[in-house]
């Protein structure tokens, strides 16, 4: 699926419901870039591995890397968020419904981020834009359970993968540098940590930015009078549109996440520089496999819970549970929460717009 940028800009002039849409996504990709990325970069500045304004300008760099270079080649995540749901039909309908879930993921994602909570503005879009074709269409006949297998497959992944990774990870580093000079081992896991950090940066980019291309494409196909209610394959999508949404993240992750970075990589577990590249390199292996197969993840997700992984491997007492189970808290509200306001948006504005 292609489209020039020049039916990009006669469509935001001729299309007031399209222009909202693309806006409030791009405000979304800007609040994305600034709460999830830098969970990304949590643990490099927990080490101290590097300062706060230096981690957070190489996962700008790395987030805008990570999504042209990755969607020229695979656009498994975009593919999955684009048919997960039927928004096929009416197309003004279809795009009233999908204005609906953009207002339901800018609500919940500003009031999680109010608390100081990592919510994942991922889980946000799945539930608002599943919550809105459900409205659309009068029940879960909007709702593509193959593709949204795929986000289930998702979270069990990161949480099982994640966690599982960080703790053999770190397990297996205790053992292999038992006997080493700590001072000089710990240099070289400062050195590692910056690399597998600007990776998981990289790999944010990639997974998270594909799910908010294939919004646009959406919001363009539907302005546009074209049937979605197929399996649309978006390999070919137009580099100035991958170029635009990265953009709108690094400069959400330039400009804010030192919130974000404190209460994940440095209030959960105090990290040493080899558990912080442990749980980097497992954030990073987890993204990895659920982008090339499609998953849609919360990078918020895997990086905790391979935190989570981390600090257990060393002593269960070490992990800040009471802080664990506020995320989890979060995560599991995030889905009823954020679906219910798309649902309840969608039926509003179906009746007004």
């Amino acid at each position: 699926m292609s489209f020039d940028f020049g039916t990009f800009l006669v469509l935001l002039t001729t299309n007031p419901m399209m222009a909202v849409v693309v806006l409030l996504n791009l405000i979304i990709i800007v609040v994305n870039g600034a709460t999830d990325a830098p969970n990304a970069i949590s643990t490099v500045v927990s080490t101290r591995s590097l300062k706060p304004r230096q981690a957070i300008l190489m996962a700008a760099s790395c987030n805008f890397i990570g999504l042209i270079v990755v969607s020229l080649f695979n656009t498994a995540v975009a593919d999955t968020i684009f048919n997960m749901v039927d928004f096929g039909g009416d197309t003004h309908s279809a795009l009233v419904a999908v204005l609906a879930a953009m207002v339901a993921i800018i609500v919940w994602g500003v009031a999680a981020w109010w608390f100081g909570l990592p919510a994942s503005q991922s889980h946000s879009l799945i539930a608002g834009l599943t919550g809105a074709a459900i409205a659309l269409q009068g029940g879960i006949a909007g709702v593509n359970g193959a593709e949204w297998a795929k986000v289930i497959y998702g979270i069990l992944l990161s949480t099982f993968m994640g966690f599982g990774l960080g703790w053999i990870g770190a397990k297996g580093i205790q053992r292999a540098f038992a006997r080493a000079d700590r001072r000089a081992s710990d240099h070289s896991f400062r050195m590692a940590q910056i690399g597998t950090s600007a990776a998981a940066a990289f790999m944010h980019g990639a997974q998270d930015g594909q799910k908010f291309l294939s919004i646009l494409l959406l919001a363009m196909a539907l302005s546009l009078g074209q049937d979605v209610s197929g399996s649309a394959d978006l390999s070919g999508m137009p580099v100035w549109l991958m170029l635009m949404v990265a953009i709108f993240m690094g400069s959400g992750t330039a400009i804010g996440g030192e919130r974000i970075i404190k209460n994940v990589g440095m209030n959960m577990t105090k990290l040493e520089p080899y558990q912080g590249c442990a749980a980097s390199a497992s954030s990073v292996l987890c993204l990895i496999t659920a982008t090339f197969t499609g998953m849609p993840v919360s990078t918020t997700h895997a990086n905790t819970t391979a935190i989570m992984g981390v600090g257990a491997a060393r002593r269960a007492k070490g992990v800040k549970w009471d802080l664990v189970g506020e995320m989890v808290l979060t995560w599991l509200l995030t889905f009823p929460g954020c679906g219910l306001m798309g649902w309840l948006f969608a039926e509003t504005f179906l009746q007004v717009l």
